[in-house]
């Protein structure tokens, strides 16, 4: 383990080229494909609107659906390593997949105030038309991020009101299409709440910042899958990454102290959660497209990292950065991840303060010959951290935070 660099870093200068310029925001490919949706809703203004609103939705929907989202990363991950670097790191950005949903509600709404407006449209019309423009309000970005738990509940509950109001507004317009798609549309929403149980759950509280869950109700996920978790189903959930370990049942998450919810569960230790849906892919399956990795984590991100560590798959090397890490996760998980990556770079931020994780990511990639690099931080520092080393020509990734 390395505590602190010996030596400083040299980060490459920016590229200036437009190629880079354009992956940096506002040009990432989750926007790029909600552009590309929009594009062919412009394209079909010839089509009817109620067409339009029925695959709109139903694609915004199914884009969101667990096994569509696992189909998705295991055909974006199944290329072999020995295609162009630039090819896989375009397949591995599958994670951005959001825009389409973005693109496509936003479509279904505006196809939807259209249809409103040139029709004779009665009170069902305009309050489905009403819902859809609150869900969209409560998604956009600033309002998100202030009132999450609005945000969630609002879509919770508003998307099932305007599926009902829809099923009602089809019958009652005779719109064939709606009526072959929107069984689809439920099937896709239900489908994860039959599989809601309530679960025991053993947790380990190594220090009051953290808790190390562990689950063993059956299910033994796969690495780079996470795992929607609740306390009260109708009101709110929060994913969190999947530690399986190698030869053992189970799987373990890493959660810490980061607002309300994250703090009840860490003091009050329930004896049981709920959990619904299956294991879904997240962002670090695309270690598979890569010879060789960098993993790099602050705080409890490394519980994403673990299991990919843990299992050798891709050969990696790790850039950690965390208060105390002994004295914050415990000797045991510590010496687990040593045990798997012996010459991580490990910065203590209590002792050394904030590093530079471009720089060390730049230090680990050239030491290892890695060909990726994989971020796992909070929005601000993942998002620097990847649009930074992309400038520079490395493939970077990390999650955005699209829903």
């Amino acid at each position: 383990m390395t505590e602190t660099p010996t030596r400083r870093t040299t980060v490459p200068p920016a590229e200036s080229s437009l190629r880079a310029r354009l992956r940096r925001r506002p040009f990432t490919p989750h926007n790029r494909l909600a552009a590309a949706v929009v594009l062919v809703n412009l394209g079909c203004f010839a089509v009817d609107a109620p067409a339009m609103i029925a695959a709109n939705l139903t694609l915004a929907v199914l884009i969101r659906q667990q096994y569509v989202i696992n189909l998705l990363f295991r055909l974006a991950t199944g290329a072999p390593k020995h295609w162009p670097l630039r090819v896989r790191w375009a397949l591995g950005k599958v994670y951005h997949f959001g825009g389409l949903h973005v693109g496509a509600a936003c479509c279904a709404t505006a196809w939807f105030l259209v249809l409103a407006a040139t029709t004779r449209a009665d009170i069902l019309t305009w309050t489905i038309a009403a819902l859809l423009v609150a869900l969209v309000g409560f998604a956009l970005p600033a309002v998100r991020a202030r009132r999450h738990d609005r945000f969630e509940r609002t879509h919770r509950f508003g998307g099932w009101a305007v599926l009902v109001l829809l099923a009602v507004h089809s019958v009652l317009s005779g719109d064939r299409i709606s009526l072959w798609l929107l069984p689809v549309v439920v099937a896709s929403v239900v489908l994860p709440w039959l599989r809601l149980r309530r679960v025991p759950v053993r947790i380990v509280r190594p220090s009051p910042h953290v808790a190390i869950v562990h689950f063993d109700h059956g299910v033994t996920p796969f690495a780079g899958s996470s795992t929607a978790v609740s306390r009260n189903p109708l009101v709110e959930w929060h994913s969190f990454a999947n530690v399986p370990a190698p030869g053992r049942t189970g799987f373990r998450l890493t959660i810490s102290r980061a607002g309300d919810w994250t703090g009840a569960l860490i003091d009050d230790r329930p004896a049981r959660v709920w959990v619904k849906g299956i294991p879904t892919a997240g962002v670090g399956n695309i270690d598979k497209l890569f010879t060789s990795v960098v993993w790099v984590a602050t705080g409890s991100g490394i519980g994403p990292c673990l299991p990919h560590l843990l299992s050798g798959a891709t050969p990696a090397r790790l850039v950690w950065s965390t208060r105390h890490p002994r004295q914050t996760y415990g000797d045991a998980l510590v010496d687990e991840i040593l045990g798997a990556q012996p010459d991580a770079i490990v910065w203590d931020t209590d002792s050394t303060g904030k590093p530079d994780l471009v720089a060390l990511a730049c230090q680990a990639w050239a030491e290892s010959g890695a060909e990726a690099v994989i971020c796992i931080s909070n929005k601000k520092t993942t998002w620097h951290v990847v649009e930074e080393l992309e400038a520079r020509g490395i493939p970077a990734f990390g999650a955005i935070w699209d829903s």
